[in-house]
């Protein structure tokens, strides 16, 4: 009896030496399994450089934002450095040709459809050098360039030999670039919602709730923003909104949100920035 006692004992020490084990090992590894379902946005706000309205909201926004900042403008280099001191990833707002309107809207140094390639490559890298800082780049209007294979394929090449990744606006549904950056193998990322296309509070809430709608079905989503006629208006609703976020939904930098896309890459794409 006493050694059927004894048994007892030594079985009952086990299995609650099991259960603490079992216990300790969800609650180490429960965190990490739980992050996996707390999704991705990256808030790119454009126009930057230019001392427009919100400029100084946005770059002091409490959590991670992301800027485009226009290059040969007045605040251009200004702007880069208070972004760069905050941590905030940089990318060049590159001016390209719109379907509609006028080239003189662009401002200097824009891509037009009647460039050389030589002249192309030339105001590209001059970009890249006003822009200090800058790890990527996107596109400032240019529905009509985006859809042009040679042109974008010099961006692009351009973008490539100086280490910069490309953000795809998305100002026109045709665009080419997604399909060119994969047979550059670059990394392919779009941006899908735009916040204030039109300037109210109730729109720019509005899209906010588009993003969360996506994250449903998605890991990650990419948005855009504006300083100027929207960026009192636009700092001010997301600087409300993003934190009742937290634990669902993350802002990313423009770097993370790459590093995500760049693992299905058949060959690594070097940030060399």
């Amino acid at each position: 009896m006493s050694h059927f006692r004894s048994c007892f004992h030594s079985f009952n020490k086990l299995l609650i030496s099991f259960i603490l084990c079992i216990g300790c090992t969800y609650a180490f590894f429960a965190p990490l399994g739980s992050a996996k379902h707390v999704k991705k946005v990256c808030i790119i706000i454009d126009d930057l450089g230019n001392r427009m309205k919100g400029t100084e909201e946005i770059l002091s926004l409490p959590f991670k934002v992301n800027v485009a900042i226009m290059p040969f403008m007045a605040t251009t280099k200004e702007d880069a450095l208070l972004a760069h001191e905050r941590g905030i990833n940089i990318l060049v707002h590159m001016p390209m040709e719109p379907n509609h309107g006028r080239k003189d809207w662009l401002g200097p140094g824009a891509i037009t459809s009647d460039l050389s390639e030589k002249e192309i490559r030339k105001r590209v890298e001059a970009a890249i050098d006003n822009v200090p800082f800058a790890v990527g780049m996107n596109n400032h209007m240019g529905s009509k360039i985006t859809t042009n294979r040679r042109i974008m394929s010099i961006i692009l090449d351009v973008c490539k030999e100086r280490g910069l990744f490309f953000i795809d606006s998305k100002t026109d549904y045709k665009s080419v670039v997604s399909e060119l950056a994969a047979e550059k193998e670059l990394p392919c990322i779009e941006n899908e919602v735009f916040l204030d296309d039109k300037h109210t509070a109730s729109h720019i809430t509005k899209q906010l709730k588009l993003i969360e709608k996506k994250l449903e079905s998605q890991d990650t989503c990419v948005t855009i923003g504006h300083v100027g006629n929207a960026g009192l208006q636009t700092a001010k609703v997301i600087k409300a909104k993003v934190p009742e976020w937290s634990g669902k939904i993350e802002p990313i930098s423009i770097r993370e949100m790459v590093s995500l896309k760049k693992e299905t890459l058949p060959h690594p794409f070097d940030l060399t920035q």
